[in-house]
């Protein structure tokens, strides 16, 4: 039973990354017939949001949106490719500065937890090594319980995290980047279902995070 558990959860956290994987290969061949590339539209999108002071520039750390530098950062492939994979992604990266320009209280929630997660994640890695050597080797047990306190809120908070973040990322999807492209007309119809799928895709690898950040909370609670 041991066994069979690790193995659902395998599937469940590694699954969505294969899926995605072969969503995006799947759409993401050549088509010369659509109207520009995912740079390309991401600039048009942009402009037409009213958001001209947003740039797009070429990343190698994955596609996303800096709300920090208003960057749209495109991964080569997105952003010089004209695939249904380039224009779906773009258009989602676009949705996420759409968001951040509404003042969406999910992505200032998420913005806000972003920034705090990533130090404190480093101080309770630090605080869990470190304070019950100290203890065992000093006879301060009393070290051990208020670290491992301060380890489960911040993987707590990493969990709440990666839960703002589901919902995010499906409105940009959903709720934002499909219905911007089907009201522009800048994909056809069969095209629109095929980016449906590379934007659900997309969303199963922040599901399989949020499976990843429980998993390891419940490892810390252990």
């Amino acid at each position: 039973m041991v066994v069979i558990g690790g193995v659902i959860l395998l599937l469940l956290v590694f699954g969505p990354m294969a899926y995605v994987k072969w969503a995006m290969a799947r759409h993401g061949a050549d088509r010369p017939d659509l109207p520009g590339t995912g740079g390309e539209l991401a600039r048009h999108l942009l402009d037409q949001a009213g958001l001209p002071q947003v740039g797009v520039e070429p990343t190698d750390q994955g596609d996303h949106y800096d709300p920090g530098a208003l960057m749209v950062r495109l991964s080569p492939e997105h952003l010089d490719g004209r695939s249904v994979t380039a224009v779906a992604v773009a258009a989602h990266e676009v949705a996420h500065a759409v968001q951040h320009r509404d003042g969406a209280p999910l992505f200032n929630l998420r913005l806000a937890l972003a920034r705090i997660v990533g130090p404190l994640r480093m101080v309770a890695i630090a605080l869990m090594t470190v304070l019950p050597l100290v203890g065992v080797a000093t006879g301060a047990g009393h070290l051990v319980l208020p670290s491992m306190l301060l380890a489960l809120a911040v993987f707590g908070l990493s969990v709440g995290l990666q839960l703002v973040t589901l919902p995010l990322e499906f409105d940009a999807s959903f709720g934002r980047a499909l219905p911007a492209l089907q009201a522009g007309g800048y994909l056809a119809e069969r095209d629109l279902r095929a980016a449906r799928t590379v934007l659900k895709a997309a969303a199963f690898t922040y599901l399989a995070g949020a499976l990843l950040s429980l998993l390891q909370l419940a490892r810390v609670v252990r």
